[in-house]
């Protein structure tokens, strides 16, 4: 039976399709091998676990050390609880080594006596019995909460002048967030401020995305295996959407060779790697659903709604910023300015915030269609005016993010024309002070420019033609459309105010302007 692309949980080399452990965190091994305490941290579902109980086995398999990987995550229960955590984490530890070590490399049996330093003294206990250095990765140690992770991070502090004889010669703590980031008390904004009760580490690493040619790597493992080739631009197009993230990279080419393509005999291409973009959009899997939920989250709009609206930042918490970056929605440009960390997410984002105005749709039939199946994009406007006319100020309401109301309105009534069989895509940044939506549905295209006219600016018009002008140069198009949403205070009602007329760029394309 060949292997598949694995979506769920750890892999493991005989089941899934993977790449070895230690290609992307090549100096590990001279870290452990320097008995030193580090920092792992990572987003979600980029491969952590797997890596870390893959370097688990074969650095116990090398005969040198008896190193575990093993959870902190049901500690999270616990919360300042200390000695709740310490017996959580202990039996887990327990528990792992079972299945993970041979018996002479096991820790001794557990002993609970007193509430305090029970940690510290198994883990002194093991590494005096233990014929080999023990090496340690507490994986989710930043679930851990107040009292409770401080007195994890303070017992390994105090232990570490005993290694490697009388306690593990070298522990990493792995997670979302780096050491100086974990939080002190459940549901507190307050954090650490000081790596003080770790001080006694030497790195903070983090696991980065696959790189092309590790795509690249990845899938021709199945084509190995099943003789079915990826083509190049397959390949491409993947790590476009992907920027290397390992689960999309990974859900990708699932729905490709198991839902899309099953025949081994027919290449994957490009086409088919943009067909499974679409589908992972509208599933929403686990991943995605995942990143959604923290959409909510006040440090995650903070950030994200000023850059879907093309505002500035502000004056925005040092730690929020690290946080969204350590959640992996965000990334540092080469050039500087933070940027949604791929195109899938870019697509997802809006999309995610857009349910709700596009679950609160009233029912419209799709007079925009021609007999052809082609898209009659000035019965398209026809519509859209009515619509906006009729719905645009209740649906406002429904709207998450108030800076982008209007545009998660737009986008869900474009996305009713979409779901025909087509694709909306989006583009916006940090400081452009537009957001830029294509519309693809067959041989048609209908690209969009957005711009807000807010109290104490100047007319947009003549700012959105000319930056209309280039988006349009650089689709290959003639015309589109310029929406501006007229959100000074005291304007008529939307449905008065709403309205089209026709003028040019300063190259002359047409442009279909909406004052709404």
């Amino acid at each position: 039976m060949s292997r598949w692309f694995n979506t769920a949980g750890p892999c493991n080399p005989a089941d899934h399709y993977m790449l070895p452990a230690l290609q992307r965190l090549p100096e590990v091994r001279s870290l452990i091998d320097q008995n030193s305490y580090f920092v792992l941290h990572a987003p979600r579902q980029v491969g952590k676990t797997t890596t870390l109980r893959v370097l688990a086995d074969q650095l116990t398999g090398s005969g040198r050390y008896a190193a575990l990987y093993f959870s902190c995550e049901e500690g999270e229960v616990a919360g300042d609880d200390f000695a709740s955590a310490q017996r959580t984490i202990l039996r887990e530890l327990q528990r792992r080594a079972e299945l993970a070590l041979p018996a002479d490399l096991r820790p001794p049996p557990l002993v609970f006596e007193g509430d305090e330093g029970l940690l510290r003294a198994h883990l002194s206990a093991w590494a005096r019995a233990c014929p080999r250095p023990v090496v340690l990765f507490f994986d989710e140690v930043d679930a851990l909460r107040g009292q409770s992770l401080l007195s994890v991070l303070r017992q390994l502090r105090a232990g570490f002048s005993d290694r490697p004889a009388a306690f593990p010669s070298s522990v990493i703590l792995c997670g979302l967030r780096d050491v100086r980031d974990y939080k002190v008390a459940s549901g507190s904004g307050n954090t650490l401020g000081t790596s003080s009760p770790f001080n006694i580490k030497v790195e903070s690493l983090t696991l980065r995305n696959f790189s092309r040619d590790e795509v690249a790597e990845l899938y021709a493992q199945h084509t190995a295996d099943t003789g079915q080739p990826f083509l190049t631009e397959a390949v491409d197009r993947a790590f476009y959407w992907t920027q290397g993230q390992p689960w999309i990279v990974n859900a990708l080419a699932r729905q490709m060779v198991e839902k899309l393509v099953p025949d081994r005999t027919q290449a994957l291409t490009a086409v088919h790697v943009d067909a499974a973009k679409e589908i992972l959009l509208r599933r929403q899997d686990t991943h995605l659903d995942s990143l959604a939920e923290r959409l909510r989250e006040p440090r995650v709009r903070r950030i994200l709604e000023p850059m879907l609206a093309g505002l500035a930042l502000g004056n925005v918490p040092e730690d929020d910023l690290r946080f969204i970056q350590d959640l992996g929605l965000v990334r540092m440009a080469p050039g500087g300015g933070l940027e949604v960390a791929n195109p899938l997410y870019r697509e997802i984002i809006p999309r995610v915030l857009a349910n709700t105005a596009f679950a609160s749709l009233p029912p419209q039939s799709t007079t925009w269609m021609r007999a052809d199946g082609r898209l009659d994009m000035e019965r398209l406007m026809e519509a859209f005016l009515a619509f906006w006319r009729q719905h645009g100020q209740p649906l406002l309401g429904t709207a998450p993010y108030h800076e982008i109301a209007p545009h998660l309105v737009l986008m869900a009534f474009l996305h009713r024309v979409a779901n025909g069989g087509g694709t909306l895509e989006r583009e916006y940044a940090i400081g452009t002070g537009r957001m830029d939506l294509c519309l693809r549905y067959g041989p048609d295209t209908l690209a969009l420019e957005l711009k807000v006219w807010r109290d104490g600016e100047k007319e947009p018009l003549e700012e959105g033609l000319a930056q209309l002008d280039g988006y349009l140069a650089g689709l290959g198009l003639t015309s589109g459309w310029l929406v501006i949403f007229d959100r000074r205070s005291g304007q008529p009602p939307i449905a008065e105010r709403t309205s089209a007329s026709q003028t040019h760029t300063p190259a002359g394309r047409l442009v279909t302007v909406v004052r709404a």
